[in-house]
């Protein structure tokens, strides 16, 4: 593993474009630690709250609409300087929202802009693996998770601090800001258009079947996400201080899972990890709805992400590289069911709590988990073969970066 980010480290193109990767989930692990007094604040119940949040996938799916005409006019490099700074720009206003209005507002257009992102970021990579005959997909991915860990450590030691949760966003914001402004160049250097115009196919069932497996992996990291804090809270009672524990767990060990991904996938293969990863989350979930102490819950919440972390980066490989369509209809095609399981799943969540209470809500990704299991198994596009690079004749030492 070391070897791995020490190489992705001296590339300082794909350490920008890795960094972008970070700075998703640093804005999100900020909106995550803050929830709770959003909606004390505005006055939410957890039905009404999961109502809202489902403004983001419709964001995400009017992203998905815009990908086409956006990226086949605008370079993706241009775009990635850009839509990053904007999103940073939303999470503050998100954040420090004072009326429903205005944070549904800053939900919907946090979800157009996320799913562009996305997109962009994730092509990016997808080139960089080419260009440089090596993986990078998993580490980039890993860097996501690394962000996600800071955030909610971040969060902790701010409240410890005494800090408003709207200034503690306003301060990591601010230096997200001036690091992409100075990455710039790198950034820029991506020229590639990576749509061009195409005629609109409707996907095969096994791209829905790899669709669906993302909205299962993308759900399941929403809900850990958006309700692990509020878990802690309500149901177990923790203090203020370590109900972002849940979320770290998770975080830090889906860093160390994808920053190891690159060679696992190269070893084991698409399948194997799509398999056993989701059995891994189904027993997490598990744990966490059966925790009678916080302890069990981290471990549950911990376990889940060591299953989820390589899950997410073999798909978006896989979709990047469907014969016959472009990388923004690939990604558009199987992602879309991702985003929309990352956004909408939670409010789902909210639903069955506000008639249960969440650990009830949390059964349902057990259910989903196993689904995306058997899905994985059945799924013929996920193959035998380890990944694209190696199917070109490229050697496993050249793969790792080694």
């Amino acid at each position: 593993m070391i070897k791995n980010i020490l190489s992705f480290i001296k590339n300082r193109s794909a350490l920008s474009v890795g960094f972008l990767f970070s700075v998703s989930s640093l804005l999100f692990g900020s909106w995550v630690a803050v929830i709770p007094f959003v909606k004390t604040r505005l006055h939410f119940t957890d039905g009404s709250l999961g109502l809202s949040l489902l403004l983001s996938p419709l964001g995400a799916i009017t992203g998905m609409l815009l990908s086409r005409i956006v990226f086949r006019k605008i370079p993706v490099g241009k775009w990635m300087s850009i839509g990053y700074i904007i999103s940073c720009c939303i999470m503050i206003l998100q954040v420090n929202s004072v009326n429903r209005p205005m944070l549904w507002t800053c939900l919907y257009f946090y979800g157009v802009f996320g799913f562009l992102n996305g997109v962009s970021s994730n092509a990016t990579v997808n080139l960089m693996e080419k260009k440089y005959n090596r993986l990078m997909m998993s580490t980039c991915h890993g860097m996501y998770s690394l962000g996600g860990a800071v955030s909610a450590l971040l969060a902790s030691s701010f409240f410890a601090l005494g800090i408003s949760s709207g200034f503690h966003v306003e301060i990591i914001s601010f230096f997200i800001i001036i690091i992409i402004i100075r990455n710039r160049k790198y950034l820029l250097a991506h020229t590639d258009i990576i749509h061009t115009k195409s005629s609109f196919k409707l996907p095969s069932l096994t791209i829905l079947g790899i669709s669906f497996i993302c909205m299962v992996t993308f759900m399941a990291e929403g809900c850990v996400a958006d309700w692990s804090a509020l878990y802690f809270k309500e149901v177990l009672h923790a203090p203020k201080n370590i109900m972002s524990f849940g979320y770290a767990g998770f975080s830090i060990a889906m860093t160390i899972g994808r920053l190891n991904g690159d060679s696992f996938i190269a070893k084991v293969g698409g399948k194997k990890i799509v398999i056993v990863g989701s059995l891994m989350a189904s027993v997490g979930f598990i744990m966490v709805s059966f925790a009678p102490a916080i302890v069990v819950a981290v471990a549950g919440y911990t376990l889940v992400g060591i299953g989820c972390s390589c899950i997410v980066p073999v798909l978006f490989s896989a979709s990047a590289n469907i014969p016959g369509v472009s990388t923004v209809e690939g990604f558009a095609m199987v992602t879309t069911g991702g985003l929309v399981g990352f956004l909408a799943g939670p409010s789902l969540i909210g639903l069955i709590s506000e008639k249960s209470d969440l650990s009830k809500g949390f059964l349902l990704l057990v259910f989903l988990t196993i689904t995306a299991a058997s899905a994985g198994w059945a799924n013929k596009f996920l193959g035998t073969t380890k990944n694209h690079l190696q199917d070109a004749g490229v050697p496993q030492e050249e793969l790792l970066g080694i």
